[in-house]
C-alpha cells in the first residue's frame, strides 16, 4: 500500500491495530476467506450507499479496520481484492481511492475469461456475444453519426487491404468496437469488449485464414457497414448476427483444437 495506508500494509502484524483479533483472521484459511469477504461487502456497501463516492480517498487501513471491527490483515486482503476488481485504486504516495466506477474499469477483468477459457467455455462466451453484439449494432444503426460512420468505413478499408493477420485483427477489433460504442451504452460496450479480446480474435482469424474463409468474412463486414449507412437497425442486427453466428459455428466445429 502507499501513502498513509502504506505502513499498515507492510508492517506484517496480521492482527495488529484496532480490531485485531476480533475477526478470527488466524482461525484457518476458511475463516480468513469468510472475514475478507465480509470486509469486501462492507466496503462495497459504503460505496453503494454513497458513504464512499467515486474518486474519494479511503480512510487509512488502520482507521477503516477499526471502524469495521476487522483486523488490518483482513482489511488489506479486501482492499487488494477490490483493487483487482477495479473498484479501488492505489495512487502512489497518496493512498487508496475509489475508482471512477465506470463500466470499463469494473469489467476490465472480464476479458481475462475469454483469454484463458478453453473448449466449450469459449463457445458459451461467443453465444453471449451473439446475443449482445447484434443488439448493439441495431442500436448503433439508429444513432450513429456521419463522423463515426466514416471511421467505421476507414476500419473496413483497412481490413480489405491487410496482409498480416495481426493487422487484420487490429482493424476488425476497431471496426466492431467503434460500432458498439456508437450504441451509447458504456456497460454494453465493456461487456462486448471483454467477450472478444485481441488475443481471442487473433486465434479465430488465424483459423479462418487457414480455412480460406477470410473473403467471406470481409463480405460479412461489408454487409454490416451497408446496413449502418442505410440507418437500418433490423438489417444491421441481421448482418451482425450472421457474422457472429458464423464465427460461433466455426469455433464449435474446431473447439477440440482449442483445448
Amino acid at each position: 500500500m502507499t501513502g498513509e495506508n502504506g505502513p499498515d500494509a507492510v508492517n506484517g502484524d496480521g492482527n495488529g491495530g484496532a480490531g485485531g483479533g476480533t475477526d478470527g483472521g488466524g482461525d484457518g484459511k476458511g475463516g480468513r476467506t469468510t472475514v475478507t469477504q465480509r470486509a469486501i461487502e462492507q466496503i462495497k456497501t459504503k460505496i453503494a450507499t454513497g458513504l464512499l463516492a467515486p474518486g474519494q480517498r479511503l480512510p487509512t487501513e488502520r482507521d477503516l479496520a477499526a471502524e469495521l471491527g476487522l483486523s488490518r490483515s483482513s482489511m488489506r486482503e479486501a482492499i487488494r481484492a477490490l483493487t483487482v476488481m477495479g473498484v479501488l485504486e492505489a495512487r502512489h504516495g497518496a493512498g487508496i481511492y475509489v475508482t471512477r466506477l465506470e463500466p470499463r474499469d469494473l469489467l476490465e477483468t472480464f476479458g481475462v475469461v475469454a483469454e484463458i477459457s478453453r473448449g466449450s467455455s469459449l463457445v458459451d462466451l461467443l453465444q453471449i456475444r451473439r446475443i449482445l453484439e447484434p443488439a448493439a449494432t441495431a442500436i448503433a444503426a439508429a444513432r450513429i453519426d456521419a463522423a463515426t460512420l466514416e471511421t467505421v468505413g476507414a476500419h473496413l478499408e483497412r481490413m480489405n487491404h491487410c496482409e498480416r493477420v495481426e493487422d487484420f485483427v487490429a482493424a476488425d477489433l476497431a471496426f466492431h468496437q467503434t460500432i458498439v460504442a456508437a450504441a451509447g451504452n458504456p456497460a454494453l460496450e465493456a461487456v462486448v469488449a471483454g467477450l472478444s479480446t485481441r488475443t481471442f480474435r487473433a486465434r479465430v482469424w488465424r483459423g479462418h485464414r487457414d480455412a480460406g474463409a477470410i473473403p467471406r468474412m470481409r463480405l460479412e463486414h461489408e454487409r454490416i457497414y451497408r446496413a449502418l449507412l442505410a440507418r437500418d437497425p433490423e438489417a444491421a442486427r441481421a448482418a451482425a448476427a450472421v457474422h457472429v453466428g458464423e464465427v460461433e459455428e466455426w469455433l464449435r466445429a474446431n473447439v477440440d483444437a482449442w483445448g
